[in-house]
């Protein structure tokens, strides 16, 4: 071993010399990382990696506009009572006649009008289908039907489905637009919807 070399291993195993050799360690360390995060902050690639805290946890301008629609949650009501039954028109080639349960009807804070509907054949044969019409989408939904022993069982297929507007099946369409909707909205409060549907007064387009 040279004398130079021996000489700077002893150095270094002194204790002075090693406080030393840390202080410029982390001094280094220290100066590194003032650089680094200089350097992000004005990185163009990373725009977001120096700014400002002062907003932090407050929402984008968009984010209530991004919100996805929850539906409301909602009780079956009871089997409707025949005193309770309202007709409506629904179109000229209809084969059944239909009613609502005036009663049944409820406005949800979802924009969902629910309601009994019943629906009966010119040979005597009725069916009960507990509802929703949304009115925003023009969307319809089954939720449950009626037996026969007054108790409800729950709609296998209850996803939302578009309302047609086809002669044959056309009840949806008929009710939205001429006693529940107007302008993608519930036509005002539930007991003008019951009104509009005792008295037999539909929505006049425009009013």
């Amino acid at each position: 071993m040279s004398t130079s070399m021996a000489f700077a291993f002893r150095a270094l195993r002194s204790p002075s010399a090693t406080n030393k050799l840390l202080q410029l360690l982390a001094a280094s360390l220290l100066l590194l990382g003032a650089a680094a995060h200089v350097h992000a902050a004005g990185d163009p690639f990373n725009p977001g990696a120096g700014a400002s805290s002062s907003n932090s946890g407050m929402p984008d301008d968009d984010d209530d506009d991004g919100k996805s629609w929850q539906e409301a949650k909602s009780e079956i009501p009871p089997q409707p009572q025949a005193a309770n039954l309202v007709s409506f028109y629904v179109s000229p080639t209809a084969t059944m006649n239909f009613f609502v349960d005036v009663n049944s009807i409820s406005a949800g804070s979802d924009g969902v009008v629910r309601y009994t509907l019943v629906s009966k054949s010119q040979g005597g044969a009725e069916n009960v289908s507990y509802e929703g019409i949304r009115c925003q989408t023009y969307e319809s939904k089954s939720y449950a039907f009626g037996q026969k022993d007054g108790s409800w069982s729950r709609a296998r297929l209850s996803g939302w489905k578009q309302i047609s507007e086809s002669s044959g099946n056309r009840q949806h369409a008929a009710l939205a637009k001429d006693f529940l909707c107007q302008d993608g909205m519930i036509a005002g409060k539930v007991e003008d919807i019951r009104s509009r549907l005792r008295s037999n007064r539909p929505i006049k387009p425009g009013s």
